[in-house]
């Protein structure tokens, strides 16, 4: 079943992490508040310590990514 990325929908945001490893990469909540494309959305990332919001964000594992969250 194939998901289509629409606005309101959670996604995990993969952060970054830090070069030095202080902080590792970990997904993050994220809610679709725009639509590019099937693979490139706008969102507003949910982080322990606030928010932020990103543009054109592709879809992958990589730091700085979005992917649907795993099934449980």
């Amino acid at each position: 079943m194939n998901q289509e990325p629409t606005v309101g929908r959670i996604v995990h945001y993969q952060s970054y992490g830090t070069p030095g490893g202080e902080y590792k990469s970990e997904p993050r909540a994220a809610i679709i508040t725009g639509v590019v494309d099937e693979e490139t959305v706008h969102l507003c990332v949910l982080n322990p310590t606030g928010q932020f919001f990103n543009l054109n964000v592709k879809r992958g594992n990589a730091g700085g990514q979005w992917g649907w969250p795993p099934r449980v």
